[in-house]
């Protein structure tokens, strides 16, 4: 894509590098669901990539109305998978308490990374008029924030603990 010259561009530009995003965390979410060793950290996760995918399509019905067809390598969202990879499913933990809540903690910083990203796609929206993108958008934002908060609650509840008594 070329360089935005205008907010339209701004914000089928953020929307096309939210779907390159979100096809990464996909995968890398589904890799660290198969190494969780908690079950509803493995649910929690399997869910969560689903959810994903249903953003994806949402995202591409977005760019479509705009005319736009193609999405935009996110290189954030890369750095982010990589460090995932790093931290989680390249390490040698071998507790598996304790990679939980690196899992955890790896898939939340992708989260916080959507989050930002969508909030910024609905203000362009917002700015541009598109109510209709805007009410979807905001239903994206919201999903990802009740995830974000459920992982925070597992945590809290279990997997830290069990991690601070090995």
């Amino acid at each position: 894509m070329s360089a935005p010259k205008n907010l339209t561009d701004c914000y089928t530009h953020e929307l096309a590098d939210s779907w390159s995003a979100n096809d990464q965390m996909q995968k890398i979410v589904r890799e660290l669901a198969d190494a969780a060793g908690d079950d509803k950290l493995k649910q929690r996760l399997s869910k969560s990539a689903d959810g994903i995918a249903k953003h994806t399509e949402t995202i591409k019905k977005l760019l479509d109305d705009c005319g736009v067809s193609e999405k935009e390598h996110c290189k954030g969202m890369e750095g982010l998978v990589k460090e995932a990879r790093k931290h989680a499913l390249d390490a040698d933990i071998e507790d598996k308490d304790v990679l939980d809540v690196v899992i955890i903690a790896q898939f939340q910083r992708m989260c916080h990374y959507g989050i930002a990203g969508f909030g910024t796609a609905k203000a362009f929206a917002e700015a541009l008029g598109k109510s209709e993108h805007v009410s979807k958008l905001d239903s994206i934002t919201a999903e990802i924030y009740d995830t974000d908060e459920n992982m925070t609650d597992l945590a809290e509840r279990s997997v830290n603990l069990e991690a601070k008594q090995a």
